[in-house]
């Protein structure tokens, strides 16, 4: 039941992190603030397809 997803930061695009989801329990996009070693930065990282 539960889909792997990841995460993407919202300033630089790059997808950084992966996890998991229940879609029948958070039908909408997942948004977390992690760290981007991109960016240098904690940023909010939203879930991409």
């Amino acid at each position: 039941m539960r889909d792997i997803v990841t995460l993407g930061c919202t300033e630089c695009k790059q997808r950084n992190y992966t996890t998991t989801k229940n879609k029948k329990n958070t039908p909408q996009k997942l948004e977390f603030k992690k760290y981007c070693r991109f960016c240098r930065t904690h940023t909010i990282h939203r879930e991409t397809k």
